[in-house]
């Protein structure tokens, strides 16, 4: 919730604290504790009011301890590895260096996980094991980093009053602990046996001196592997027995706790049934059309690269059908339709983006250059008038758009001397109307006379 808080800052406390003022937990989160937190997000991308009152409704159901708790199941049963593929750890495919396992493992473990290793030396205050293996559901390679834990004497259990309980121990015998105590700076692993320590779903797990066939099924993989420079993720794959499993999608979604006719989601605090399709559908639906509508986009590029001006179009509607304010469909048509000089329409898509938009540079550099041309061809068909307004447009959109300045100054010297000319027209058929009714007038006073 802390970090919840952190990330949103001051407008999703107050929000919390509106809706959720009896909460005990959204009350210890102090807004002296959020200086910090608060100070870093400055300059961060505008608020998402929605999510942030969806956050604040539902808090008591997002941040919930009993999401916490994962159920597991044990992953070197033998079944398992028919259900789904069992696979090695990533990085045994990858050229992952020595130094940087080391420290993601070590950032990574925590008290409580179960490591599997090898008895390497036994000593009076107890014995030290090699890890070769995570036995729980974190998965690494860490066999080669040699890595060594200590399980003191006080954690091994005792079998009888007077027996010293190391005695059941020799070198090279494959160990089950459970880890008790991580000093990261130190790099030093403390571990214990008693079952006490276990996790409460793995409760029936045992302890101590395993077999080879206990060893977690990833790790059996990784022995079969021979070469891994020579494979590749997919030839693992397709060779293991689960891949091929008709039920392997019913199976991992039931073991992830996700169920087909219900809203799905990895996070446990949405997986809840109290969570109604308002709370869903507009803000993820909005977030869905706009990431569709992008693919599109792209692929409407590619087919205007490649020439392919039919199949771009179609790309491009197609985009607007999904989300019909998408700011590069509608650029990306926009410039379609001026390439093919449908010049009225192409300033129509700039226009609709700049008002979704107003910032998008390439909206308003192609209004710009579309407006321009527009009015020249305005100017050709003598709607010197709407010229003019296409080129202020122009320039009202970018004071530096020269193109623009120097065809609006060419289009007044060109109104101008048009103004001038049709001025001096005027005078001459003034002059020419005056000779015509004084030469009339005279015929008329010569046949009076007569």
């Amino acid at each position: 919730m802390r970090q919840s808080v952190g990330y949103h800052g001051p407008t999703l406390l107050s929000l919390l604290k509106s809706e959720q003022y009896e909460n005990a937990d959204i009350q210890s989160v102090s807004a002296e504790f959020l200086k910090t937190a608060l100070h870093h997000r400055r300059d961060r991308r505008i608020d998402n009011i929605a999510i942030q009152q969806f956050i604040a409704r539902k808090a008591d159901l997002l941040f919930a301890p009993s999401w916490k708790s994962t159920t597991s199941t044990e992953l070197n049963d033998e079944e398992t590895e028919d259900y789904y593929a069992i696979m090695p750890p990533l990085e045994q495919l990858m050229e992952v260096p020595s130094d940087d396992k080391r420290q993601y493992f070590f950032r990574d473990i925590e008290r409580g996980d179960i490591v599997i290793g090898r008895v390497s030396s036994i000593r009076d205050f107890g014995f030290f094991m090699t890890l070769i293996s995570l036995g729980g559901d974190l998965r690494r390679d860490i066999e080669s980093l040699e890595i060594t834990a200590l399980c003191p004497v006080r954690d091994v259990p005792s079998h009888g009053k007077h027996e010293d309980p190391l005695s059941y121990f020799q070198v090279g015998d494959l160990i089950r602990a459970v880890l008790k105590d991580v000093d990261r700076y130190h790099e030093r692993l403390a571990v214990t046996l008693h079952p006490s320590a276990l996790p409460t779903h793995l409760s029936h797990w045992k302890l101590g001196v395993i077999s080879g066939e206990d060893l977690p099924a990833h790790y059996r993989c990784n022995l079969t592997l021979g070469n891994p420079v020579a494979e590749t993720y997919d030839k693992i794959l397709y060779r293991t027995l689960g891949f091929a499993n008709p039920s392997t999608v019913e199976y991992l979604l039931g073991k992830l706790g996700i169920r087909e006719i219900e809203s799905p989601s990895l996070m446990r605090g949405l997986q809840s049934k109290n969570f109604v399709g308002d709370d869903y559908a507009a803000a993820l639906r909005k977030k869905q059309s706009a990431s569709w509508a992008l693919k599109c986009v792209k692929a409407g590029v590619e087919h205007f690269k490649a020439g392919r001006h039919v199949d771009a179009m179609n790309e491009y509607n197609k985009a607007l059908e999904i989300d019909s304010n998408n700011v590069e469909a509608l650029v990306a048509r926009g410039a379609l339709y001026a390439t093919k000089g449908s010049l009225n329409k192409a300033i129509s898509d700039f226009d609709l983006a700049l008002e979704t938009c107003p910032t998008h540079r390439n909206a308003k550099k192609y209004l710009c250059q579309t407006l321009v041309e527009r009015g020249g061809q305005l100017e050709e068909e003598e709607k010197l008038a709407n010229a003019e307004n296409c080129y202020k447009k122009a320039l009202k959109l970018d004071e530096t758009f020269s193109e623009a300045e120097e065809a609006l100054q060419k289009l007044r010297k060109h109104m101008q001397k048009s103004l001038e000319k049709k001025e001096k027209q005027s005078r001459e058929e003034e002059k020419t109307i005056e000779v015509s009714s004084a030469e009339k007038l005279r015929k008329l006073l010569k046949e009076e006379k007569r």
